[in-house]
């Protein structure tokens, strides 16, 4: 069953119909920043914010929230390895099972002719990152899963009720698939714009 859920979006659209889903499921949310107040707006109010999750408060500019090892913690160790589990306990580790990321918009950016400043300032770091590691987690362990696109909700929210509250393995994997395409096509572009650039 999907306990814990991270929600980390710079896209915010369909949260209205996401996260009502996952709470009809008792799923328990993590998340930071601006997508923290857009769920509290939804009226989920059983939210858990990165920062207290961590321990670690939210840098300025809110550059370093997920670079933690107890979110990718969370995600690469396996829960029902004896010694990963061991380990996740005694630094109060806990599984996240869904991970929903969707990245800062760098190819919409620089298409509108942003200079090398901007450009950086919308390379993402972190969601391609935990993008990478629920991936990696879903075709290892299959228990978690990625979603990297808001036009993922319907399915994800058709499969949670076709299943009580659980999602399928080929989901996971494909998912994982799509989520690895989307981290390449991002690391490409921005590529592409350095090469016209520099």
């Amino acid at each position: 069953m999907i306990k814990k859920a991270l929600i980390s979006v710079y896209d915010k659209q369909g949260l209205e119909t996401l996260v009502p889903a996952l709470a009809k499921y008792g799923i328990k949310i993590i998340s930071s920043g601006g997508t923290a107040r857009r769920i509290k707006e939804i009226g989920y109010k059983d939210l858990v914010e990165v920062s207290e999750y961590t321990g670690h408060p939210e840098s300025p500019g809110g550059l370093v929230k997920t670079l933690h090892p107890k979110v990718h913690g969370g995600l690469l160790l396996d829960r029902d390895e004896p010694e990963h589990a061991k380990w996740m306990k005694e630094n109060k580790i806990e599984s996240i099972d869904l991970v929903v990321v969707n990245l800062y918009p760098f190819e919409k950016v620089v298409a509108g002719g942003a200079d090398l400043e901007t450009a950086g300032h919308n390379i993402d770091i972190g969601g391609p990152t935990m993008t990478r590691s629920a991936a990696k987690a879903s075709l290892l362990y299959d228990k978690t899963c990625i979603v990297s696109d808001p036009a993922q909700y319907p399915e994800i929210i058709k499969t949670l009720d076709e299943n009580n509250g659980e999602l399928t393995t080929e989901l996971r994997k494909r998912y994982a698939l799509l989520a690895f395409k989307r981290t390449a096509g991002y690391d490409a572009a921005i590529v592409s714009y350095l090469e016209e650039t520099l």
